[in-house]
């Protein structure tokens, strides 16, 4: 897909690799859209940075998994540039949850925000892309949805989920929509890891190296630029995590 002047939804797209998402798609010449909840001090500077940079952008705040947020950004985008070429479902939530401490609470706020989000997002955004004959959706998984981990229990379910729906919105929405994955590993510090934590998964990683936000861009890039011939794929981007 020529990216040029195509109008791309990012999901949490204010902050850290959601960051780097819109930053790579707006240089790609797109049209660039991106949600988020409460970051609204740096979606603003990076609206401002667009368009000092002549790219057409605008950010909306949105709670995910609430589906009149979703209809009402798209219906924005369908006014304002005629509706959205691209999206990647990339917000999500993640915090540390030890199985003897997890809260009814919790479950639901990573199953409203990480899955349910996504869902409500590429359900209606790939109905209108399918009636148009064409489009692309990708979704940002974590390595953790195929290998859960000890003390993210919720995390890695709704992690498991996007990966499932993923691949069946593959289906639903062929032949005219593309919905991919990318599954990233280290590529953030974790929240209370220690530089002697943080040394040990060096060590143990195939790659000996924690990757980068860009990294995680660039895939995604790849999956809507340089290929219209994978669906339902999960493209793993981390150090040989899985197979570690």
């Amino acid at each position: 897909m020529n990216l040029q002047n195509k109008v791309v939804l990012i999901t949490g797209g204010a902050r850290r690799v959601g960051r780097c998402l819109v930053e790579n798609f707006a240089r790609r010449g797109a049209r660039i859209a991106f949600t988020y909840k409460t970051s609204k001090k740096d979606a603003d500077l990076m609206v401002k940075h667009l368009y000092k940079n002549e790219v057409p952008a605008v950010a909306y705040p949105a709670e995910m998994g609430k589906l009149n947020d979703v209809a009402k950004i798209l219906k924005d985008l369908k006014k304002r540039w005629g509706g959205i070429d691209v999206l990647i479902n990339n917000a999500a939530d993640f915090y540390r949850t030890p199985l003897e401490k997890i809260t009814e609470k919790d479950w639901d706020h990573f199953m409203t925000v990480n899955l349910k989000g996504s869902f409500l997002f590429a359900w209606q955004a790939g109905l209108e892309m399918k009636k148009k004959g064409f489009g692309k959706i990708v979704n940002i998984a974590d390595w953790a949805g195929e290998r859960p981990y000890r003390n993210y229990l919720p995390y890695c379910v709704s992690k498991s989920g996007i990966i499932g729906l993923t691949k069946a919105l593959a289906k639903e929405l062929a032949p005219e929509v593309c919905v991919n994955a990318v599954s990233p590993g280290p590529v953030l510090p974790l929240t209370g890891t220690t530089n002697a934590d943080q040394k040990k998964l060096i060590r143990n990683l195939p790659l000996k190296k924690i990757g980068s936000p860009r990294d995680i861009a660039e895939a995604t890039l790849f999956l809507v630029e340089k290929t219209d011939f994978a669906t339902g794929t999960v493209l793993a981007v981390d150090g040989g995590r899985l197979i570690q």
